[in-house]
Order: C-alpha cells, then sequence, then structure tokens
C-alpha cells in the first residue's frame, strides 16, 4: 500500500468512477422495474388474448428495449475501472469481490441476454407460453445481476465471511453465504430493487399522462397506469420500509455515516429524528473541520432513538462521539483506532520482512498473531485506520450525506402520494380531467432519477473515507497511474456518456410520440 498518494490522482479517479457510475446508474433502475411491468403486462394478454394488451406489451417493451442497450454498455466500462483505477483494492479484496462479480457475468447476465432476444424478436417464431416465460426470465436475470453486483458493494460497506492472508497480503473469502447473507446487502438490495421498481413505475405514470393530455392512447394510457399504479404504489411502499431498515442496519455497521446525515454530532438519549432541516456552516470545529448547525428544522422528538435502540431513551452517539470515543457508549476513539491499525500494519510489515530474509521462526510468529481471534477483532479490523492523519479525517461530508438523505427520503413519500392519486383519479374516471396532475406525473419522471442518484451519492459519499469500512481508506486504493491519464479518460468517458445519454432521450421521446403500432 502506498505511502505517499497523489491527492490529485485520489480525487480524479474517484471522479471518474462516480461518473462512471453515476451514468450507469440512470439506466439500470428503469431496466429493473420496466422489465417486470412489460412482464405483468404480457401475462395479462396471455390470459385474455385481447390484441390490445398484445399492442401495450410491445410498446412499452420497446422503451425497455432502448434503455436496457444503454445500461449494458456503460455497465461493462465500470466494471473495468477496478483493474485500470483501483488496482490495490483489486489486489486486497479481488479474492472477495470478484467472486459475485463472476457469478452475476455467468448467471444472471447469462440468463438475461439469452431470452433477451427471443423476448424481442420471437412473437411470431414461438409459442405464447414460451414468449411470456422468456419475458419473465428478463425481468428475473435483470435483477438478479442487481443482487449480485449489490452483493458485493454492500461487503465493501460492512466486510464479512473473510480471513487476512499474509502471505499475499489479501482477503480472502471463507464463508460465501455470509457474504450473500450480509445484512446490509439484502437491505440494499431489496431497497434498491424496489426503489426501481418505483421508478418504472413513474415513468410509466408520466409517460400516459402526456399521451392523456395530448387526448391520444386513451386506452392504452389508462391501463398502463392502473398497472403502474397499483405497482408503483406497492413499491413506493416496500422503498419506504426498507429504507427504514437499511437506516438501522446502518447505524450499527456504519455508525459515522448514520450521524452525518442526520448532521447529530453530540451524543444522547431521547435524540430526535430531523425531518427536515437546513445546515449552515458553525464557528465551532471538530479539529479542522467546521460542524454544520441548523438554521431551521422540523425534528420528530425521540424517534431516532427509537429507530436505533428501540425506546426513547436509547443512547445515540454522534460524530464527536465516534470520533473522540466515549466512556459511557463503549466507544473507542479514532486515535486508539490508528494505533491499533498501525500495530496491525507493522506486524504486517515485520511478516515480509521475516519472509525477505528467511526467518522461519518470525514468519511462524506471525502467522499464529494472525491466526489470533483477538488479533483480528482488536487490531486488523482496523487496519485501515493506519492510514489517516488525523482522527477527523473518519468524518465525510456530512452537508452531502445530510441532503442527499433528507431529499430521497421527502421525494420518497412524495411518490406514493402521485400513485395513490394516480389510482383515485383513474378508478373514478377523472383523470383526464386533472390536467395539473398528468403535469405533476410527467415532472415526477426526472425526480424519480434524483431520488435514485441521491440514494448511491448518501451511499458512497457517506462512506468516505473508507473503500472497505475500517480497512482500506480511497486514498491507498488507487492503482499507480499517471493524474494526467485518468483526466484525459474522464473527460473521454463525460463526452461519451453524454451522448449516449442525449441518444437514448431523443430516441424515447421519439417513440413514444410515434406510439404504439397498430
Amino acid at each position: 500500500m502506498i505511502e505517499n498518494v497523489d491527492l490529485s490522482l485520489v480525487d480524479w479517479s474517484r471522479a471518474q468512477f462516480a461518473l462512471t457510475a453515476m451514468y450507469h446508474w440512470i439506466f439500470v433502475p428503469l431496466t429493473l422495474g420496466l422489465s417486470f411491468i412489460v412482464a405483468i403486462m404480457e401475462t395479462v394478454y396471455f390470459r385474455t388474448g385481447k390484441e390490445e394488451w398484445k399492442r401495450m406489451t410491445r410498446f412499452w417493451m420497446t422503451l425497455f428495449g432502448i434503455n436496457f442497450a444503454i445500461g449494458v454498455a456503460t455497465g461493462i466500462i465500470l466494471e473495468f475501472e477496478f483493474g485500470t483505477n483501483w488496482s490495490n483494492y483489486s489486489w486486497f479484496v479481488g479474492d472477495i469481490f470478484g467472486t459475485p462479480l463472476a457469478i452475476e457475468g455467468i448467471l444472471a447476465f447469462f440468463l438475461e441476454s439469452t431470452f433477451v432476444a427471443v423476448m424481442f424478436f420471437g412473437w411470431n417464431k414461438v409459442g405464447k407460453k414460451f414468449h411470456l416465460a422468456s419475458t419473465w426470465l428478463v425481468a428475473v436475470g435483470a435483477n438478479l445481476s442487481a443482487l449480485w453486483i449489490l452483493v458485493a458493494n454492500a461487503w465493501m460497506q460492512n466486510p464479512v465471511g473473510m480471513i487476512f492472508n499474509p502471505e499475499t497480503a489479501r482477503n480472502e473469502m471463507t464463508d460465501f453465504w455470509a457474504v450473500l447473507f450480509n445484512p446490509v446487502a439484502i437491505d440494499t438490495f431489496i431497497h434498491t430493487v424496489t426503489s426501481g421498481f418505483l421508478l418504472a413505475s413513474v415513468f410509466v405514470l408520466g409517460v400516459s399522462a402526456w399521451f392523456l393530455l395530448k387526448k391520444r392512447e386513451e386506452w392504452l394510457a389508462k391501463k398502463s397506469i392502473l398497472i403502474a399504479g397499483i405497482f408503483g404504489l406497492a413499491s413506493s411502499l416496500a422503498v419506504a420500509f426498507t429504507g427504514d431498515l437499511s437506516a438501522r442496519t446502518i447505524a450499527k455497521v456504519q455508525p459515522v455515516k448514520f450521524a452525518a446525515f442526520e448532521a447529530h454530532y453530540k451524543g444522547k438519549g431521547n435524540a430526535g429524528l430531523v425531518a427536515f432541516g437546513i445546515l449552515k456552516e458553525s464557528d465551532q470545529k471538530i479539529g479542522l473541520k467546521a460542524k454544520r448547525d441548523f438554521i431551521m428544522k422540523i425534528e420528530i422528538p425521540g424517534f431516532l432513538s427509537i429507530m436505533t435502540g428501540g425506546n426513547k431513551n436509547a443512547y445515540v452517539p454522534g460524530l464527536e462521539d465516534l470520533v473522540y470515543g466515549n466512556a459511557e457508549g463503549k466507544i473507542i476513539p479514532v486515535t486508539e483506532k490508528m494505533e491499533r491499525g498501525k500495530f496491525a500494519r507493522e506486524v504486517l510489515m515485520d511478516y515480509k520482512r521475516a519472509r525477505m530474509i528467511k526467518d522461519e521462526e518470525q514468519v511462524s510468529n506471525i502467522l499464529a498473531i494472525f491466526d489470533d481471534k483477538d488479533f483480528i477483532n482488536n487490531y486488523f479490523r482496523y487496519f485501515g485506520y493506519a492510514f489517516l492523519k488525523n482522527p477527523e479525517d473518519a468524518i465525510p461530508n456530512v452537508s452531502v450525506a445530510f441532503y442527499t438523505f433528507h431529499l430521497m427520503v421527502i421525494l420518497g413519500f412524495f411518490f406514493i402520494f402521485v400513485c395513490a392519486l394516480a389510482l383515485f383519479f383513474n378508478y373514478r374516471g377523472i383523470l383526464s380531467k386533472q390536467k395539473w396532475f398528468l403535469w405533476i406525473m410527467i415532472i415526477s419522471i426526472p425526480l424519480t432519477y434524483i431520488a435514485s442518484q441521491s440514494g448511491w451519492v448518501l451511499t458512497e459519499m457517506g462512506r468516505q473515507p473508507w473503500i472497505i469500512q475500517d480497512l482500506m481508506p480511497v486514498s491507498a486504493a488507487v492503482s499507480q497511474i499517471s493524474t494526467g491519464s485518468v483526466i484525459t479518460t474522464f473527460i473521454l468517458f463525460a463526452i461519451l456518456f453524454t451522448a449516449l445519454l442525449f441518444a437514448e432521450v431523443s430516441i424515447m421521446i421519439r417513440q413514444i410520440k410515434t406510439g404504439p403500432k397498430h
């Protein structure tokens, strides 16, 4: 691992990965949700035999196909960046991180790609049952792809099921099932796919609203709103529920991130949950970093304590407690974690030196240390802290974490309202007359993307400085390549992805304006 790292290289490498990931995530959630909506529509066609349902299915399937193709292209580039820009990370945990990605490529993507051709081109070439099964398998395959990628990401947030091999200086998987059923992975997967279902539902609602405003394809629009409204309402409620579960898990495994997205500095019992707030920079500091105070806030008394501890008197540690320690809460200060991490790193360096001079006795003694659970649990688990320069470096950007979290939550409740009201107006047969609400449905489409992107900004920015929680900071994970080459590829990717996005939007709009084929 690198002692003196070029910070501009770290920043540009992070920017390039963020650019690629955020562009890729524009396409993914629509794929996750629209695949199931299309499958539901085709199921109705299969059961009724009515050509109107087939026509509607093929229209939405076309939009799915446009989005799917471009999403695959951006995803391939994203995975290559682990080797080109983050080689130290890939070496340190490649045995673990690579496994779910390999399964995703071999199993889920294979399932997806095998049946997608039948789904698009097999209408008059295969039987109705086989075509319907292919459509459902594409939907299942798309969401299985998300599962394995999210399992890999969840391991970075909460590393489990592994052991460190000092001989290779790599972490190796010892328990595949612990990695798969990591509580962070379970919460993240369900929350992420249901948010994709919600995004796709709102997309269908918005496009259908446009048809109603233009007084075109009213039967298709109303039936699409019926399916998307039910699917979206169920998904929006699931998103709220799983978001709550995810926050509780984060409070346990990533307490600094949890405190950051509530701008919670001083630990206390009966801690309130901030429903809405506006931050300002404080005159007070935590180390070299300025604190954030509230200009105003709306708080639910005691709810943060209830969320994390089950009762309103439960103690919720703040950022100051988590950085400087708290004897009452048995919280180890970051300075102590830094010392323990440095000791673990020195033991590893001693092992390397012993190997070089072929001191077999010393090698054996150090290997025994790495087999000691007390050493692993109390020292090596803080290995990454050895690379921090100051205790306050463990604090992420509080403003970014706070605003992305609360924006995501506020929009989540807004979408519940949109889906419920769409179903109500549609049921009463007065939706076409509610032009104000039809415009809200259309405007909601970009809002779902903002909420979706906010969730990932919170997830990734909220765990800084870590690329692997407590084990490896981002600064130690980058490849030692020239900053200039990273800047060049950043610009090229920015141009390429922007062009792809414009291409998708223009093709989508043209297809929507053309409407379903007769």
